[in-house]
């Protein structure tokens, strides 16, 4: 009986919520989603010092073959292109390379984020394409195996985006580098 009055509710859900949000609204919930991992994960990718790009924690065995901090960001990257294109159809209007890293010509802080910020921009454009009438229409995978609905690719972009922000904030503390406006470790910073 609980699973049939899940469906239900999710039945109805389905129905309901579109109209919620508006013509515009649907559009607006995924790009405020975008503007979000914009401020914090572009954020913190400026706040790094250029010469800690090529970190990577160094513990026997724990990390081996991990990412470095600028494959993490430039790996974001190309996966909110990648969804972008499958939410507009449109192709991305750069070369992301058949690496899930992006292009390997990515070396210095100043063009990852260049690259980061040009697929943040993709994506605005990208989201304002969403609606009512397209949203569960089948767009080929940003993951390069089937399809999936709009609105899934779409959604996909905040939740991959911050399993690598986690990353990039581990990294990130090792370095000395506090995401966000953060406050100083206790102690620091302040003056008597």
């Amino acid at each position: 009986m609980r699973t049939y009055a899940l469906l239900a509710v999710l039945a109805v859900s389905q129905v309901t919520a579109p109209a919620a949000f508006g013509a515009e609204g649907l559009a607006k919930v995924f790009d405020d989603q975008v503007s979000t991992v914009e401020r914090e994960v572009l954020g913190l990718a400026q706040k790094m010092p250029a010469d800690k790009y090529d970190f990577a924690p160094t513990s026997p065995g724990t990390f081996t073959g991990v990412r470095t901090y600028a494959l993490q960001v430039r790996h974001i990257a190309t996966y909110i292109y990648r969804i972008a294109a499958s939410v507009s159809g449109e192709k991305a209007p750069v070369e992301i390379g058949p690496t899930d890293n992006g292009p390997d010509t990515l070396k210095t802080k100043d063009q990852i984020i260049d690259y980061f910020k040009g697929a943040l921009a993709f994506a605005h454009k990208a989201m304002g394409t969403l609606n009512e009438k397209n949203m569960f229409d089948q767009v080929p995978s940003p993951f390069g195996r089937g399809t999936m609905t709009r609105i899934a690719a779409a959604a996909f972009l905040g939740q991959h985006s911050y399993d690598h922000y986690g990353q990039m904030v581990v990294y990130s503390r090792m370095n000395g580098v506090i995401p966000g406006g953060g406050a100083p470790p206790a102690g620091k910073g302040k003056e008597k």
